[in-house]
């Protein structure tokens, strides 16, 4: 067999161990990323628990850099201290060794059980716990067959005269090899992979043992850049503790290369076999990580705090900008111009609370203080325009004006009105549930808070229609933006009793965030109905509307 052959099926079996391992990630995730976020939260605030709890959720996820990610989004969002949070990213890194010890043993069997009972599982249900779970079972069978495809790919390289004399190379060249190693482990994003590629690749006799102990050290820097770089647009308060693993991780493994090129230690107690000793002085290295970790984990988060603060770049002194008002004292004495300008101003509420309404929904999943008093500047905003809005008209309202246009002038009080108060909701309602559910750590099921990006995307949807009957005074577009009223009353209904639902099987998260549930359903139907009322004066000037209804036809 050819040497390009070779490489091509064994390039086939790492990019199968790949997806496998993918797979495996977000059939968890997608089914128990809820449980497994909320028992991490809930158990980080106890060193030694994060220790287990990071642990636990990185051989759940097979990935010790999802947790690194996760954990950094916690400290990021005040959830949890950023100590903490190191030491929860050292308990993964053990997991994810331990996950590869885990796979190192003769699993053959599993791989035809693992397959049909997966698909079995995917295909014969729609329930959607049952389907991820087949999907994990169907990622650990493709995950075993590609070790077994990697050995069996890797098996004509025994032949070859190239194979020693690369190996001969790396071996009297251990910097070179060491980082060689983390590139590969970067480009895998994937410490599992590349050492079992390794453990493979060493069981078939291609990698000896002090080698195999470099390349180990290499895949250990290479996993700790990996989240770093996956950040490095984030917010600094989320690049903590990545940078932090970084500095425990990657400087430990470069420590730990000098001392065994230095001092040369035996490898034969790690085991028995190459593979095994690749294999534990992984596990042993994020042990030694994890317990030099626990003494320096102060000392190691305020340096990343000083290292993510000299790589924020100031933001350049912005020109102070003042935002122009349409309001226009010169145009009050044509109504038909100062009508004009008022409605210019009103559409700018109306984008504000546009935003807010956006807003809000993003900090029921990711809030944080800063967050919280943006949105709240914003209604301030709103309150302002609101006051000079209503003053204007007022000085609009002294000079002699038309039927249309004291029309117009009382539909654009009402409208400045029902803005305003939207704002009001928004802020000091819908904002106080979003401080509820970050205290207290509280987390929704996926159906409930599915229910509830489905109700906003509606009201949203219906704001931007409210908008447009607005300036548009379309009489088709304000009719059916009544009609969507209607639509939401009934969705609201449904939406309650799926909830109650929950609440008589006794679902936990349900229980638990039940009143912020059905408050927040509330608000949102508030809102909806306030802004579908801006379509009743152009319904009412066309004669469509009948006392609160509209009229058949």
């Amino acid at each position: 067999m050819s040497g390009s052959v070779v490489l091509l099926h064994l390039a086939g079996a790492v990019a199968l161990m790949l997806f496998a391992t993918r797979l495996v990630k977000t059939g968890v995730e997608r089914a128990y990323g809820d449980v497994l976020r909320h028992r991490l939260r809930a158990t980080m605030r106890n060193p030694l628990m994060a220790v287990l709890a990071g642990c636990g959720l990185s051989i759940a996820l097979q990935s010790s850099t999802a947790v690194t990610l996760l954990v950094g989004s916690f400290a990021g969002a005040g959830i949890v201290s950023g100590m903490s949070g190191q030491l929860a990213v050292r308990g993964a890194e053990i997991g994810s060794a331990l996950v590869v010890k885990l796979l190192t043993f003769d699993l053959s069997l599993l791989v035809p059980v693992c397959l049909v009972a997966g698909t079995v599982m995917f295909m014969a249900t729609e329930r959607r716990d049952w389907r991820q779970f087949g999907r994990i079972l169907i990622g650990i069978g493709l995950l075993i067959l590609s070790l077994e495809m990697i050995g069996q790919a890797s098996e004509p390289l025994r032949q070859s005269t190239l194979m020693p004399v690369i190996v001969n190379y790396f071996a009297g060249d251990p910097v070179t090899a060491y980082l060689l190693a983390a590139l590969i482990t970067w480009l895998f994003h994937s410490s599992i992979a590349a050492v079992l590629l390794m453990v493979t690749l060493a069981g078939r006799g291609f990698i000896p043992p002090e080698l195999g102990i470099v390349l180990v050290l290499g895949v250990n820097l290479g996993s700790s850049i990996i989240a770093p770089l996956l950040t490095r647009n984030a917010e600094p308060g989320v690049r903590v503790v990545p940078i932090g693993n970084l500095l425990m991780r990657g400087m430990g493994s470069l420590v730990m290369l000098i001392l065994f090129l230095t001092f040369k230690p035996p490898v034969a107690f790690l085991g028995a076999s190459v593979p095994d000793q690749i294999v534990h002085a992984h596990i042993l290295f994020n042990v030694l990580i994890l317990l030099a970790g626990l003494p320096l984990a102060g000392l190691v988060y305020r340096a990343s705090e000083k290292i993510v603060a000299l790589g924020t770049k100031s933001e350049p002194a912005a020109l102070d900008v003042i935002e122009l008002s349409a309001l226009n004292e010169s145009a009050l004495d044509t109504p038909s111009q100062a009508l004009a300008n008022a409605t210019r101003e009103v559409v700018r509420v109306c984008e504000t609370v546009e935003i807010m309404l956006k807003r809000i929904i993003e900090l029921y999943e990711s809030a944080d203080a800063d967050k919280i008093k943006a949105l709240a500047a914003l209604d301030d905003r709103v309150d302002k325009k609101h006051a000079a809005i209503k003053l204007y008209l007022a000085k609009v309202t002294k000079n002699p004006l038309s039927e249309d246009e004291a029309l117009r002038c009382q539909e654009l009080i009402g409208a400045c009105v029902k803005l305003e108060q939207v704002g009001d909701i928004i802020v000091r309602n819908m904002l106080v549930h979003v401080r509820k559910k970050l205290e207290r750590g509280l987390e929704f099921t996926h159906e409930g808070w599915r229910e509830l990006c489905a109700f906003h995307a509606s009201v949203l949807a219906n704001a931007r229609l409210a908008f447009n009957v607005l300036v548009s005074r379309d009489a088709e577009t304000a009719r059916q933006l009544v009609l969507e009223k209607d639509r939401l009353r009934d969705r609201e209904k449904e939406t309650s009793a799926s909830h109650f639902l929950r609440l008589r099987d006794g679902t936990a998260k349900s229980v638990e965030t039940s009143s912020i549930h059905l408050d927040t359903i509330r608000d949102l139907k508030q809102i909806n109905s306030l802004l579908a009322s801006m379509a009743y004066p152009v319904l009412e000037e066309r004669g469509l509307l009948g006392g609160s209804r509209l009229k058949a036809g």
